[in-house]
């Protein structure tokens, strides 16, 4: 029978000696139908297996970049440490490439160097501008492949990409913000870290959409280019304020979300809806004190998982598979949270 496995390793599998395995797969004569049969088990055991064969004593290097808030990184950093147990008999070392925000030709360079040095492969979350495309073109011509994370670069060459469903999320945070507003009056803030993050307009199109279909006489008020910072957001939220003072709810897309709050605090402002995303420590620490309305969370471990299975299966030692699924979209709320090791 055809098979790709030494005799040795058939052999090892199946407890017998190299030389009985050899005559077996040979058909020669002086060998027990038990035996036979024996042999013929292990390499069925060892095609079921092929997969953690392959892995055996590989290990892989990838890169992490992001741009993103530290209370967001360090959440990604998390999940993905506490999935490498699960990607045995690989070993899958990190290196951890984070920033808050910058110019691109920075991120840009990050990936150059990465490019010169070598890496087995990249999980990236960037902005969609072509600089950063360019780069990805770069990586995937040195043989890198590149896997974008939560927020996606379509038109590049990277691999796949994990993360949820962003027109989903926003419209399921429409429909969220539309039924505990009711008949209250007034109008929604909605506020992106940056227009650049693809994910971000997708969840901002998704919920405007919704939000027209819907409650067409809600009016919604976007700020933009906090980075999801508290700093810079304060004095965004605290300006719309007061532009407007029909603002009564918020759905944050890019996060600051304390000083989201602290701004409607000193403007002597009642928030009565608010929409968030991920479960960081922040976002955590405000739903525990009932101060967020809910969380749109999906499973970043998940979300790792997927990603170095699909820098495995670029290197051959993972069998093909279908496209990646996006993500559940989890509402999450202050009486259905997640235990602290899983929230971050």
């Amino acid at each position: 029978m055809g098979h790709p496995f030494p005799i040795r390793e058939i052999a090892r599998q199946a407890g017998l000696s190299e030389a009985t395995v050899d005559r077996v797969l040979n058909g020669r004569a002086g060998v027990r139908e038990s035996t036979a049969r024996e042999v013929h088990r292990a390499i069925a055991d060892l095609d079921r297996q092929r997969t953690q064969v392959r892995l055996v004593g590989r290990t892989f290097m990838v890169d992490i970049v992001m741009q993103s808030p530290e209370r967001f990184s360090t959440a990604v950093r998390a999940a993905l440490e506490a999935e490498l147990p699960s990607l045995h008999p690989a070993v899958v070392r990190s290196r951890f490439h984070f920033r808050e925000t910058g110019p691109a030709e920075e991120l840009v360079a990050v990936l150059d160097r990465i490019a010169r040095r070598g890496s087995q492969g990249v999980l990236l979350k960037a902005p969609d501008v072509p600089e950063v495309t360019a780069a990805v073109g770069r990586l995937a011509a040195a043989g890198i492949p590149v896997v974008t994370l939560v927020t996606d670069l379509p038109v590049s060459a990277r691999i796949g990409h994990v993360g949820s469903d962003n027109r989903a999320a926003g419209a399921t945070a429409a429909y969220l913000m539309g039924q505990w507003l009711g008949d209250r009056p007034g109008n929604v803030l909605t506020s992106l870290s940056s227009g650049f993050f693809r994910n971000e307009e997708e969840r901002e199109m998704g919920f405007r959409s919704t939000m027209r279909a819907r409650h067409p006489g809600r009016a919604l008020v976007e700020i933009a280019e906090g980075q999801g910072l508290d700093a810079t957001q304060y004095d965004l939220v605290r300006a719309a304020l007061e532009r407007d003072p029909e603002i009564r709810a918020v759905y944050s897309i890019g996060g600051g979300n304390i000083a989201t709050l602290r701004a409607f605090e000193d403007a002597g402002r009642e928030c009565a809806v608010f929409v968030a995303h991920d479960l960081d420590h922040d976002n955590t620490r405000l739903l525990r004190e009932h101060r967020l309305s809910a969380v749109l969370h999906h499973d970043l471990r998940h979300d790792l998982r997927e990603a170095c299975h699909l820098v495995m299966r670029a290197h051959g030692a993972l069998p093909p598979a279908g496209p990646t699924l996006p993500s559940a979209i989890q509402v999450v709320t202050p009486y259905n949270m997640p235990a602290p090791a899983v929230a971050g």
